[in-house]
């Protein structure tokens, strides 16, 4: 049996002393009451609680925001170096699973009655303004590219998981679920379970394992400019490609 392949992928608005209010395009939140964490503390989380090290970085990528991901996960399975579906360690403020709009509804309902190998059109999704960064982790679950999904947040993250998503009766398991999809399921086959675990406190998480691949998005309207100084810390042990 082939070993689980492993993804981190942080955004830099986790390392924030509180959750940043959507800032308008082109612009930046305000850096009272959201600055960013001290050097250190960054540094020994990242080494501690997620096994990095600057001495021998994680092979991985910066981008400017977190829907990157999915580009970046893309070319790596079309190179043959990550094979879905895979373990995500999502450490974010966030969940990106698509609370508020545009929602569940279109992944639902016009993702899933597709065929699992017709689903990855980024490019289209894109265009119809359906995909963003606020919401590409639905997507990637979506495409089946999610074994397990732990989502490591940070202390003052607001609840923002749609429940819809959540196998009913259960905080721990996501399976997607729509009736076009059921409509479909003969032919798809039944959308995957995939065990999820939240960290509501950051403290209580220690990854068991080591990472394949290691990203970084900069998400500019979820974190003061300020924050940006981190961005060169948290690169020293990503081994950009």
């Amino acid at each position: 049996m082939e070993r689980t392949m492993r993804v981190l992928d942080l955004d830099l608005d986790f390392f924030l002393q509180d959750c940043c209010p959507l800032a308008p395009i082109g612009e930046r939140p305000t850096l009272a009451g959201h600055a960013p964490w001290p050097v250190e503390t960054v540094r020994a989380f990242l080494e501690m609680q997620c096994g990095l090290s600057p001495a021998h970085p994680t092979p991985g990528a910066i981008f400017p925001t977190h829907d990157c991901a999915l580009e970046f996960w893309q070319r790596r399975m079309a190179e043959g170096r990550l094979l879905a579906p895979f373990h995500v360690t999502h450490v974010d403020a966030h969940s990106d699973l698509g609370i508020g709009y545009p929602g569940t509804g279109f992944v639902r309902n016009g993702v899933l009655p597709m065929q699992p190998d017709k689903r990855c059109d980024i490019g289209r999704y894109r265009a119809q303004k359906q995909l963003d960064e606020a919401n590409y982790l639905l997507f990637a679950i979506a495409f089946r590219y999610v074994a397990a999904l732990d989502n490591v947040r940070n202390p003052r993250s607001r609840p923002d998981v749609p429940q819809e998503i959540l196998v009913p009766g259960r905080a721990d398991a996501i399976r997607l679920d729509s009736f076009a999809a059921r409509l479909m399921e003969s032919k798809n086959g039944s959308e995957p379970l995939v065990p999820f675990h939240v960290y509501e406190d950051y403290r209580t998480f220690s990854s068991d394992a080591a990472y394949d691949f290691v990203t970084l998005a900069i998400s500019p309207r979820y974190a003061p400019a300020a924050a940006d100084a981190l961005v060169p810390v948290i690169g020293a042990y990503i081994a950009e490609e």
